[in-house]
This record gives structure tokens, sequence and C-alpha cells, in this order.
């Protein structure tokens, strides 16, 4: 069965206004039942955690309840696993942090150039306690990365290796299973920026065998809040950023210093219950895979369609794969037009109702890498599920009245 449309269209309020929302690598939209359920707790459960009166052993058993739904949907294998914040730019800094005093001067940390700078600067900025950071480059023709530079970087003095499951100017999705296991071969953890990939595709932690894994929930239909998974052994290992009585045990509390915030871990759960509707209401896996086939089904028609578009045209270059195969990008997609800015392109479109954007949307590295910097970087069109086919159609005329 086809996603269907019009239910998925009904549970996000926001579209009821007729605005196109192609800026959604920047931020989804935020579904109905998130909404009322961060509502819900604030009006009902805003007590603290940890008392033994009735409200607050609701709130408790609320945030565990919560924190077991988010693990289902990251194919955790256990609660303890899950680690909440703000934002995936904080949960990285935090595990940099509690990470610093377990390495050495001249252990290596491999980084990116593809990366999102939040999966970048944190480890960078621990060259000062002489750790040795090597960058793993793309390919500025083919925007393609290659895994064999990855092992010939890797030594047995590497300890880490930080990269992006999904670019989000690229769309290029990324081998994070195979570069995994070719990293833990070299004794190292890993560590994958998922940001621009879990609102697209189904996320199995296990089976992907990472250490460390981190994203936001406000890119992926739920409010400005984050989860980082982390392998319990791994966890175990890292230093608290908590008090001082919570010991190495305490996980994962010990990485959320002044406690996680309960209406929102309360109200990101909703995207669990949403993807379970999606997939046939089985209250398991199973639904939540087939919830996301069903969407990636659906967006690489949308990708299709605008990519169709942007090949037929001599005067524009995409940045990233032009084909739009479901299991190599995301619909995320970037470009840039001959001899034109794409701030210019991008505000002639806001005329039409419709949000894209331009620049290089912190992944700066990249976009200089390339040597699209000049011009206000590229226009990027990042579409999700609820997006529909007649507003791709709305996006191209605006496009060709813009480059006309």
């Amino acid at each position: 069965m086809s996603l269907d449309i019009s239910y998925v269209r009904s549970q996000f309020p926001a579209l009821e206004d007729g605005f196109a929302y192609f800026d959604n690598a920047g931020g989804s939209l935020v579904l109905r039942n998130v909404a009322a359920r961060i509502s819900e707790y604030l009006l009902t459960t805003s007590v603290q955690t940890g008392a033994s009166y009735e409200h607050s052993q609701r709130a408790t058993s609320r945030l565990m309840e919560a924190r077991g739904k988010i693990a289902k949907l990251l194919g955790a294998q256990r609660a303890e696993e899950i680690v909440l914040g703000p934002s995936t730019t904080v949960l990285a800094q935090s595990l940099a942090r509690a990470m610093e005093n377990s390495l050495q001067p001249g252990d290596e940390i491999i980084v990116t150039d593809f990366d999102h700078e939040s999966n970048i600067g944190p480890w960078r900025a621990l060259e000062k306690r002489g750790i040795v950071i090597k960058e793993w480059s793309i390919d500025r023709e083919s925007y393609e990365i290659d895994l064999d530079e990855l092992d010939c970087l890797m030594t047995e003095r590497t300890r880490l290796v930080a990269v992006t499951h999904a670019s989000n100017i690229l769309g290029t999705i990324n081998p994070i299973k195979e570069i995994a296991r070719r990293v833990h071969e070299h004794g190292a953890e890993i560590v994958v920026d998922a940001v621009a990939y879990a609102p697209h595709r189904a996320v199995n932690v296990t089976d992907l065998d990472v250490d460390y894994y981190i994203f936001s929930f406000y890119k992926t239909y739920g409010p400005h809040f984050a989860v980082m998974y982390g392998k319990y052994e791994k966890l175990l290992e890292l230093d608290g950023l908590y008090h001082y009585f919570y010991g190495r045990e305490k996980v994962p509390m010990k990485l959320e210093p002044g406690n996680a915030n309960y209406e929102l871990a309360w109200g990101s759960a909703g995207i669990v219950d949403y993807m379970d509707a999606l997939g046939g209401e089985t209250g398991d896996r199973t639904a939540i895979d087939l919830a996301f086939d069903r969407i990636a089904a659906h967006e690489t028609l949308l990708s299709e369609r605008l990519l169709a578009y942007l090949r037929d045209r001599n005067d524009v270059t995409i940045v990233g794969r032009r084909d739009s195969e479901t299991h190599r990008r995301v619909p995320t997609i970037s470009f840039k037009v001959d001899g034109r800015d794409s701030a210019e392109i991008v505000r002639s479109t806001e005329k039409d109702r419709i949000g894209i954007r331009f620049g290089d949307f912190h992944s700066r590295r990249l976009i200089e890498r390339l040597g699209l910097a000049e011009g206000s970087g590229v226009v990027r069109v990042s579409m999700v599920h609820y997006n529909t086919s007649e507003e791709v159609d709305r996006l191209i005329e605006s496009l060709d009245r813009a480059l006309a």
C-alpha cells in the first residue's frame, strides 16, 4: 500500500495555510499529536521526577516510557542507551567533553569535510589537548567519498571516526554500516550525525553497529529537542557531565546535566505513534520499517520530479547525485545556476508562497571544498513525505519564472 498522503497532511496543522514548505532540512513541521502531548504533559504532569508521591511517580513513568519509545524508533536494545538533549550540536559537544579524559596526546580522530559543523567542530577542538585530527575529504568532481581513503587514514592510534549518515547539502546517503565495520576492524569507535537522514529512512542502530548516533527531533517532525544513542557499554565508560555524585554507572542521566526536558521527551515519543499509524499500527518495529518504506517511495517520486527538471536545464548544476535512487539519496537537493546569485533565486520564489533556502547550511567546509561559497552558496530544496507532487510542480513553475 502506498503512502496515504491525505492522512499524512492532516497530521500537520501548519500545512493548512497553503504555503509550500521546502526548507525541511532546516526544520520540519510539527505533528499534531506531538504538540498535543507536550501541552497535555505541561498541564497535567509538570512536576519533578524521582519523588515518592503519586504525581512524581507518574512523571517518572512517562519519562521512562518516552525513552523506551524513542529506543524503539532507533532500534536500540535498551532505553538506557537513549541520551536526550537540546540539539545535535549540544549532544556532540557533550560527547566530546565526556570522552576527552580518555584520550591521550597523539591519539587520532578522523573528521570529514562533508559533514555539518556539529560533528566536526567538537572533535577539532580537542587538538588543544594534543589529539591529532585527520580529515577525510570528498571528491570535488564526483561528490563521492572513497572508503579506501578512510582505510589509509586510520592507524593503530585512531580512536574515533566522525561522519554523517546523509549530507544536508548533497542528499547523499553514506554506507554507514560498512564504514562502521571498517572503523571497528581498526579498533576505533564511530559517531554518526544522522540529522539529514532520520526524517527520511528507518534507523536501526543495532544493525548499523554504530557506537554513537545523534539527530534532532525538530527536523524529524517534533520539537526543538534531540537524541543521542550510545552503546550501553560505551556510555558506561564516559565521564559524567552532571553532579559529582552521579557515578559512571548512572547511565544515561550522568550525560543529561540539569535533567532532560520532560515535556519535550514525552512529546517526541509521539513521532513513534505516528510512524506506527503509517505502518499499520502493529506497535513494533515492523510498522516503523513499513512506514519508512512508504515514506521513501513517496519521497523518491518527489525527488525525481524536481531532479528531472533540473537535469533538463543547461544553466543548472546539481550539487550531488543527479539520480533519485532511493538507497543512495534523500530528497535534499542543492543546485547552482550559472551567473546567478542563489539568494536572488530563492527570494524570487517567495512571492509564490514557497519556502526554499540559500547558503551553506552550517556545512561550510563542504561548500568551500566544492568552491561554491560565492554567490550566496547553493540553492537548497529539502522535501519530506508531507510534500506533494503538486507542490513540486508549483516550485518548478516558480523556478521557471525566476530563471527566465
